[in-house]
């Protein structure tokens, strides 16, 4: 695969072989980003688990300290008294049967996370083969199914991000931008790693922490020492 001049030139500035203290790690994504846009920085986390088995799973949910530099679309399938709370909590968009249907029949996809109150997941249930696949299907785990959708909704705006491990083991996940600087991106990234570590399912054997990749949109994956999250 041919790369620009730019992704060439942020090659050179730094060792693809070593494994960087995190912050340093960081000041390197941030120094590489070369594009004319604030380009966003992702965690690409490996872990030692098998995600074919259900005691292995790592999956959950997470508010960043300092959100992720997007202002998310949020969906919400609710009824009754749900309906106005969730419009007075900020919801991009409420409704039920007739979203559901706009999803079926226009494939609307104009929002980036959905959740329900639990007395619509049947209702949800009609379109789960299609926001499965996305990403998007509400869940307890991420809290994105709850009777409490005013506090869903905040912690969404305020930067929650959702983690789950992926069939090659690996967690992707966005911690912000690189206008954010050094600081604050690590103060997301430690939050997250922080959460993955609790998240270890006990059936997990050996190494836990097998890599910790940062990179910018645009840019090089620069190699952390996953030791350095361990205490």
């Amino acid at each position: 695969m041919k790369r620009g001049k730019k992704y060439q030139d942020s090659q050179k500035a730094y060792d693809k072989t070593a494994l960087y203290d995190p912050a340093e790690a960081l000041q390197l994504s941030i120094d590489t980003a070369k594009a004319n846009f604030d380009e966003t920085i992702e965690a690409s986390i490996r872990l030692g688990v098998d995600p074919r088995h259900a005691d292995q799973q790592v999956r959950g949910a997470i508010v960043l300290p300092h959100g992720t530099g997007k202002t998310l679309r949020v969906l919400v399938f609710a009824k009754g008294d749900s309906i106005k709370e969730a419009q007075d909590a900020g919801a991009d968009y409420v409704g039920g049967d007739e979203i559901v249907e706009k999803i079926q029949k226009e494939n609307w996809f104009e929002f980036d996370v959905c959740v329900a109150t639990p007395d619509m997941m049947g209702v949800v249930g009609k379109i789960g083969r299609v926001l499965g696949p996305k990403g998007l299907m509400p869940n307890p785990k991420s809290g994105t199914v709850t009777k409490d959708v005013a506090k869903a909704i905040g912690d969404i705006k305020a930067g929650k991000v959702e983690y789950r491990v992926d069939k090659t083991a690996i967690i992707h996940v966005v911690i912000g931008k690189k206008s954010f600087g050094q600081e604050k991106l690590m103060d997301n990234l430690s939050a997250l790693m922080e959460a993955i570590i609790k998240a270890k399912p006990s059936a997990a054997k050996g190494t836990y922490l097998r890599s910790v990749v940062v990179s910018s949109t645009m840019g090089p994956g620069v190699k952390i020492n996953p030791t350095r999250f361990v205490s």
